[in-house]
């Protein structure tokens, strides 16, 4: 492409707000309806005190509709962070963003701008995942930047924050296990993501005549390996130790270690092609990685910030605090809401104990000897015993064609799932299971694990390296066994328990 962006979808004003009112309305009224109606039922047959609980009981949900979070993250000030704040403040001047900006760090791989509400006025504040700050280079995070700043001038007006604000809140509904409002949200949702798409790739667009589509297009790769790692290696490990009542005062520094290993780089690039395989209502409103990168002009990289990431000046402090956040939140990870807001927490710093992960035993994060419980859950849905008998079992399904049937006694929440995903999440529910059961088979004959930070990527004793998630998923998909069953050959299992 040669970097120009097409006109917008020319969508008149009446019809967008139109647009507004119906998501906001289905929005909200899972949550406000049946309040209405018993309120509605207590005044008609005089129950007053039915209405009044009613109404009670509604207030909260009201007031977190009505009055805005608290901001999210930790403040960076200039003096305390100049080389965070020069390079914020360049890339604004390039952009043309010459609106009061606020810069604060997150302890999750995002990066974001809001509008928020300061005295006297209106503010902008840019919010940085810390995992970002650490892992990018200076001109990759700098391109981020860019992005999500130029992206305010593409989608910065009263209509259009409101419609984006009405989208998300109606694509969490579609979240819910029991959706009836789908029919409705569903095609009001596909109607309104031409508009978000354009702003993206308008935001890319720009980015890329201020840093480059080099380092636009590095960016949008890393961050996508990022936010996939941080959220299937990283999270886990908080969730983990939070359990114990410890909490991972290095957590952003093993990260960082992971993120060198091609390995955690390899599967995460996998991970996050099949989620965004399973947008099923075509409704998201970012485009996936591939449509970003497909788009970006192909240009040089012309903006010198640095290749090695950006230092912080206190990175142990805001290290520290970002682990207590994630530690201390009511789920681990979770601590930024949709629109920006805060989760309550429940825990505090001084209830967990700290430890340094990179000092504990590596098996502390890996899969048990049993193969855990998905081990447990592919033995009891195929009814044997032994993992080689469960795996046999689950292989012949395969090349039955029958096992998303099995994939459904391993896991009965699939059948909540939206029809046109069931498969797919099927799959990786099976090949997890199967995962889960093969790789300790393999490790009793021999094998060895590949790395410190992946449990299924074993490293065989003719030293091949085999991504046993990816053999397995493969194998699903396509119907054929051979390869897992030529695995278990190698054990010397395979004829010993078919016999």
């Amino acid at each position: 492409m040669d970097g120009r962006i097409p006109a917008g979808p020319q969508v008149s004003a009446v019809r967008t707000w139109l647009l507004i009112a119906a998501m906001s309305a289905l929005a909200r009224l899972p949550l406000f309806g049946p309040v209405l109606l018993i309120v509605a039922a207590g005044v008609a047959w005089g129950f007053w005190q039915l209405a009044a609980l009613s109404v009670l009981w509604m207030l909260p949900a009201l007031r977190q509709v009505l009055l805005p979070d608290a901001l999210p993250g930790r403040a960076v000030q200039p003096d305390d962070q100049p080389e965070l704040a020069a390079l914020v403040r360049d890339v604004a001047a390039r952009t043309g963003f010459g609106a009061p900006l606020l810069v604060r760090i997150l302890p999750e791989p995002v990066a974001l701008t809001c509008r928020v509400r300061v005295t006297g006025g209106h503010a902008y504040v840019l919010l940085l995942g810390l995992p970002l700050v650490r892992a990018l280079s200076a001109t990759q995070l700098a391109a981020v930047i860019a992005h999500e700043l130029a992206h305010q001038r593409h989608f910065d007006d009263r209509r259009s924050r409101a419609l984006l604000a009405a989208h998300g809140a109606l694509a969490e509904r579609l979240e819910w296990r029991v959706r009836p409002l789908a029919p409705l949200a569903v095609p009001l949702l596909r109607a309104t993501r031409p508009s978000f798409w354009h702003a993206e790739l308008a935001a890319d667009a720009e980015a890329a005549r201020v840093v480059g589509g080099t380092a636009v297009r590095e960016a949008v790769e890393q961050v996508a390996v990022i936010e996939t790692a941080f959220g299937g290696i990283a999270q886990d490990w908080v969730e983990d130790l939070v359990e114990d009542g410890t909490y991972p005062v290095d957590l952003y520094e093993a990260f960082d270690l992971a993120l060198q290993d091609p390995l955690v780089r390899n599967r995460a690039v996998h991970e996050d092609a099949e989620d965004q395989a399973l947008d099923v209502h075509a409704a998201a409103a970012h485009p996936a990685s591939a449509v970003r990168l497909a788009a970006l002009p192909h240009s040089g990289s012309h903006a010198g910030y640095g290749s090695a990431p950006l230092g912080l000046r206190d990175a142990e402090a805001v290290a520290r605090w970002c682990v207590e956040r994630l530690a201390c939140a009511d789920e681990p990870g979770g601590t930024l809401q949709e629109g920006g807001g805060v989760r309550g927490s429940a825990l505090r710093p001084e209830d967990l104990k700290p430890v340094r992960l990179l000092e504990l035993d590596p098996d502390r994060f890996r899969l048990p000897a049993d193969g855990g419980p998905g081990a447990a859950a592919l033995r009891a849905a195929t009814g044997q015993s032994s993992p080689v008998r469960a795996l046999h079992a689950a292989l012949d399904a395969v090349a039955a064609a029958d096992w998303y049937r099995l994939a459904r006694r391993i896991d009965s929440r699939l059948r909540w799932r939206p029809a046109a995903v069931r498969k797919a999440v099927g799959r990786q529910v099976l090949a997890g299971a199967m995962g889960a059961t093969l790789a300790p088979v393999l490790l009793e004959a021999g094998w060895s694990y590949a790395g410190r930070w992946m449990s299924t990527v074993l490293r065989a004793p003719d030293g091949a390296v085999v991504d046993l998630y990816e053999v397995l998923v493969t194998a699903v998909d396509g119907g054929d066994p051979a390869p897992v069953h030529a695995l278990l050959e190698k054990t010397g299992t395979q004829k010993a328990e078919r016999t």
